[in-house]
């Protein structure tokens, strides 16, 4: 029950977010808003506002949308003349595109906003003590031992195991002196990193300066202040989108498997698991959902907001609209497209939770 409950947290936090986002815009732009929904399929319950705009929370808790008035001039809701200027087909290109790239938009802020907090509320860094250390390599040949601090790297002061690692892989196998500490006595040791071949998050093979050392997981928990937080927040967004688009890329090009791709199942395990370990692990969690769930709809595909950018692209190219014919027919692509998608995905979480 603690899983599916902080499923729905997560999905339900992101989804309002990212219709915030289309909401906020499109009243800013002067649309009327017709109805805002959590979820999609029947109507669970709800209340409009002065406005007209129904608020809702309905059945199938994967998504969310933002009706508004004229939103593809349908048949079945047609607009009157008095009512043309708030309608959402009636504005600008740029104005509809603002509305739809709001969406996603708002999933960036988030991202940034959450780490931010993240920081703030304290996040553990793990300390540049040793833990195991490979026989053989040059660490254990200099006399590297399991419980070593190092503290300096040349003149550069190591804090954390990440500046440690970063310190190495910069060296591009030169000769590197560190600076140790073991049992209050403080010593010199010059290593040379060894270029070897690893395997990276991909399953490529990548060559990397090595000296053959694993951090011991010793942590401390570093709290920063509010400009900070937010400086390392939007640096860590920014890291979170490169991988996401990364990944994607590798995905396309069939470096990484399909199988690789996680589902509603997933996200709600590792919800529950992230909840559990604390409020720092369940921040960072969101934000790298809402950054994937922000770039999969900036993705050029029918139905999602990606590929009704591309449609106003093409509307202020070629200086009018894209026929309902052709938007229709790429929105049947688009749907089947996603389905698909969602079909594999699922399939490779139940075929996880089996194997397991």
């Amino acid at each position: 029950m603690a899983t599916l409950f902080w499923a729905l947290v997560v999905l339900g936090i992101l989804i309002f977010v990212h219709e915030l986002g289309h909401f906020l815009t499109a009243r800013f732009f002067g649309v009327r808003v017709l109805v805002f929904s959590l979820g999609f399929g029947p109507r669970l319950g709800g209340w409009r506002d002065k406005s007209g705009t129904e608020y809702q929370v309905s059945a199938i808790p994967l998504g969310g949308y933002v009706k508004m008035l004229g939103e593809g001039d349908d048949e079945d809701t047609p607009v009157s003349e008095e009512d043309r200027q708030y309608s959402f087909a009636k504005k600008g290109v740029w104005s509809r595109f603002s509305i739809v790239f709001a969406g996603p938009a708002f999933n960036f802020i988030f991202a940034v906003f959450a780490l931010s907090l993240a920081f703030m509320v304290g996040v553990g860094e793990p300390l540049p003590v040793v833990g195991p250390v490979t026989v053989g390599m040059p660490a254990q040949e200099a006399g590297i031992q399991t419980g070593d601090q190092i503290t300096y790297i040349g003149e550069q002061p190591i804090a954390s195991w990440d500046e440690l690692s970063q310190t190495i892989k910069a060296s591009e196998g030169g000769p590197l002196s560190f600076t140790v500490e073991r049992d209050g006595q403080t010593f010199q040791l010059t290593i040379t990193p060894q270029t070897k071949e690893v395997v990276n998050l991909f399953g490529e093979k990548v060559k990397f300066p090595l000296i053959g050392i694993a951090p011991s997981g010793e942590k401390r928990v570093v709290n920063y202040g509010p400009l900070e937080a937010v400086a390392m927040g939007a640096t860590q967004s920014w890291r979170m989108i490169e991988l996401t688009v990364t990944s994607i890329w590798k995905l396309i090009t069939q470096v990484v498997s399909p199988d690789q791709i996680g589902g509603p199942l997933m996200i709600a395990e590792m919800a529950g698991k992230t909840a559990s370990q604390g409020t720092t692990n369940l921040l960072f969690f969101m934000a790298l959902i809402s950054i994937n769930l922000g770039i999969l709809n900036l993705l050029p595909i029918p139905i999602l907001d990606g590929g009704h950018l591309f449609f106003f692209l093409v509307e202020a190219v070629k200086g009018s609209p894209v026929s309902e014919t052709v938007q229709g027919f790429a929105n049947r692509i688009g749907m089947g497209l996603l389905l698909l998608l969602m079909v594999w995905a699922l399939k490779n979480d139940l075929m996880r939770i089996f194997a397991s």
